[in-house]
């Protein structure tokens, strides 16, 4: 299988890229960006450690890569910059994505083709994308809350002082100032984690907080997120070139997920090698459902102002 990563010469391309050179789950990756120089130094990069990873074919190259490809991943976009929301950014970056999709409807796609929106804001920009390309919805979907989750599971682990791949926890809705954690059905282990020794009101508003602002904390630190979006990536990645029909919190427009319609949030949802291939509504405690409601009222509120915007 073959993806091409638009905005490939950029960190969150290039991490994306690096990650999955590691899975080797795909068969070839063309790296795409507006700064060619980037993406074929990328990409040579990425090559010279092909002996010690997998047989993959990686190059540099523009949107002529885009008709052979099974997944399309779109990172490009301008930085977030710090303590600024993420739908600051859309006046900023919704024009520059629909300039990308222009240039993927001009050179033209396969009809089985998945599209996975990463740009920021995600949420918003999978909406654009899955009303914009001739696909079936179930092949546009956008990374959503899945970097929210693993960060938020993270930081249950670190405070918890356990192995981080035992924490089972979820974050939902917006990937925005607006998402929700899942405490009702976070475990460590079989153990809930409501009832894990240590746990406490106190320590579960604390790592939430910390991570409704870890992005914002990474860029303050290193000037932008790389690694964990790059591994975020490559667990969306697998779960469709692999088939593994895995259960994650990506972005898509909802047709009745919990009462939610004509809006892209992320909900738990089964990823395989067709896309999206159900959305489960899990069991949430009445305040978990009530902030899911509300993440998909503040996301319609600044979605109108968009498509105001572009049809004026």
């Amino acid at each position: 299988m073959k993806i091409s990563i638009i905005g490939g010469g950029g960190l969150v391309g290039s991490c994306a890229a690096y990650a999955l050179q590691f899975s080797g789950s795909v068969r070839e990756m063309a790296l795409i960006d507006a700064n060619p120089a980037s993406a074929e130094g990328q990409a040579l990069d990425l090559l010279h450690g092909g002996p010690s990873t997998t047989d993959q074919r990686i190059v540099a190259g523009g949107y002529e890569q885009i008709p052979d490809s099974d997944i399309i991943c779109i990172t490009a976009g301008l930085r977030r910059k710090p303590d600024e929301s993420r739908l600051d950014l859309i006046n900023r970056n919704v024009d520059l994505f629909l300039s990308i999709l222009s240039e993927i409807e001009k050179v033209g796609y396969r009809s089985t083709a998945i599209v996975h929106v990463v740009s920021n804001p995600v949420d918003i920009l999978t909406y654009l994308a899955t009303e914009r390309l001739s696909l079936p919805a179930h092949q546009v979907m956008g990374l959503g809350t899945q970097l929210d989750t693993i960060r938020f599971r993270s930081l249950i682990a670190q405070q918890l002082e356990v192995a981080p791949t035992q924490v089972g926890a979820l974050i939902l809705g917006e990937h925005g100032d607006s998402m929700v954690p899942i405490w009702s059905s976070a475990t460590i282990g079989s153990l809930a984690l409501e009832k894990f020794p240590g746990w406490s009101p106190q320590r579960a508003q604390a790592v939430f907080t910390r991570t409704q602002g870890s992005g914002a904390e990474v860029i303050r630190g290193k000037g932008g997120a790389g690694f964990a979006v790059g591994i975020a990536i490559r667990d969306c990645v697998d779960a469709i070139t692999l088939d593994q029909r895995r259960v994650l919190p990506v972005s898509s427009v909802q047709d009745g997920c919990y009462d939610i319609r004509q809006v892209a949030l992320s909900v738990p949802t089964v990823l395989g090698r067709k896309g999206i291939l159900a959305r489960h509504e899990i069991p949430l405690w009445p305040k978990e459902t009530q902030g899911l409601r509300n993440s998909a009222l503040v996301l319609r509120q600044t979605l109108q102002t968009v498509l105001k915007r572009l049809k004026g």
